[in-house]
């Protein structure tokens, strides 16, 4: 049975563990990043909606904020090394009859109180000018091609089927073909998994169920074009149905909230275009004269009765869980990797050194629309189960 060794080891190649593996990367440390698919976000990172929020709306002092308002300034020191395309288009609120202008008013209070931009403006609509749209596949692509290029392992279609305590201290991850890997610490960014992955350590701090989101896709009307991300005014129902515009041009329209137990079941169900499509053309009238391209939709990795659950193993020493990271994961994943290599730091896992810049990763972009990738990876998974 072989042994191989490294200093860290993460578990999933979504856009939160290629963060934590670009943040190791960025510090000198040595890491061995394992996806258990064939590619790269192929779950929640691959299937969201791209947007890059500025936390202007996120619950002050909350860890989640923290996270995401780091992110954002992480952001502006390293997207141009990372060479990912980002729309900074903002995002408008409209509010509708007097309880939507007093909620619109507690958004701008919550804004000003997080230190992110936004104007209220006469009409009672509110603007946030920081909000921007990307590529989340090849934004976590980039994370993982800066990190490999820093020095870092990247291992697809690697699964972990148990972990346990490595004699001197550390934690053994073994493989699905065998193989063990020997850590000085291991970092659980199994996204949907994530739970499955603490019970291999004989613990169970979260529970994780799919919360689905789905999203419906258009080509703008002949003459039309949409410069910035709608967003409805929330309610105590949830956020709602956006409407924002992606780098290539497109409209997406969505997501729903469906709360689901399947973790296999990526499928847009029949009434998804209802449930979308009414909400949305009450944001965006233009909607109604464009031209639907497709659906897809995305599995949240949310906790029960928990959010942001980024905490050592109780059982485990070397471990750390970082789980029920819901829809903001592409936001707050600088953010995520930053807090997590000082929590490795302050245990005593690793000695990182400063902050270097990375070379530019090599993007090789999938032909195709981002949106479909994972949406037919799925199709092909399903039909080989039938």
């Amino acid at each position: 049975m072989s042994v191989a060794h490294t200093p860290v080891a993460v578990i999933g190649g979504g856009v939160v563990g290629c963060a934590v593996a670009h943040a190791l990367a960025r510090h000198g440390v040595g890491t061995i990043l394992l996806e258990g698919e064939d590619a790269l976000a192929l779950g929640a990172s691959g299937t969201n909606s791209g947007i890059l929020h500025t936390g202007f709306d996120s619950t002050p002092g909350e860890l989640e904020t923290t996270l995401i308002l780091r992110s954002a300034a992480l952001r502006e020191e390293l997207i141009g090394e990372l060479a990912v395309s980002v729309l900074r288009c903002g995002a408008r609120l409209t509010p509708n009859g007097e309880n939507e202008r007093t909620a619109v008013r507690r958004l701008a209070e919550r804004a000003r109180s997080n230190g992110v931009e936004a104007t209220l403006r006469a009409d009672g609509s509110l603007t946030v000018p920081g909000e921007a749209v990307t590529d989340p596949v090849a934004f976590t692509q980039a994370l993982a091609g800066a990190a490999r290029a820093g020095g870092a392992e990247l291992r697809l279609g690697e699964r972990v089927s148990g972990l346990s305590e490595t004699r001197g201290g550390g934690v053994t991850l073994e493989l699905h073909t065998g193989e063990l890997l020997q850590a000085r610490a291991a970092v659980n960014c199994a996204g949907l998994f994530a739970d499955e992955v603490a019970r291999m350590a004989g613990e169970d701090p979260v529970r994780i169920y799919p919360r689905k989101g789905e999203f419906l896709v258009f080509s703008p009307a002949e003459g039309e074009s949409l410069d910035r991300i709608l967003l409805p005014v929330p309610s105590s129902l949830g956020k709602g149905v956006l409407v924002f515009p992606t780098v290539d041009g497109e409209i997406v329209a969505g997501p729903t909230a469906r709360e689901r137990e399947d973790k296999s079941d990526w499928s847009v169900e029949p009434d998804a275009r209802e449930l979308i499509l009414g909400r949305a053309t009450r944001i965006y009238p233009a909607l109604g004269g464009a031209t639907l391209l497709g659906a897809y939709a995305g599995l949240r990795p949310a906790g029960r009765n928990a959010n942001y659950v980024i905490e050592p193993s109780r059982t485990l020493r070397g471990l750390v869980h970082v789980a029920a990271i819901r829809s903001t994961g592409l936001s707050a994943s600088l953010g995520i990797g930053e807090h997590v290599l000082a929590m490795l730091a302050e245990q005593g896992s690793i000695d990182p050194g400063p902050p270097r810049a990375l070379p530019a990763p090599a993007h090789a972009r999938a032909a195709g629309r981002w949106w479909q990738r994972a949406a037919r990876h799925r199709e092909a998974a399903s039909g080989a189960r039938r």
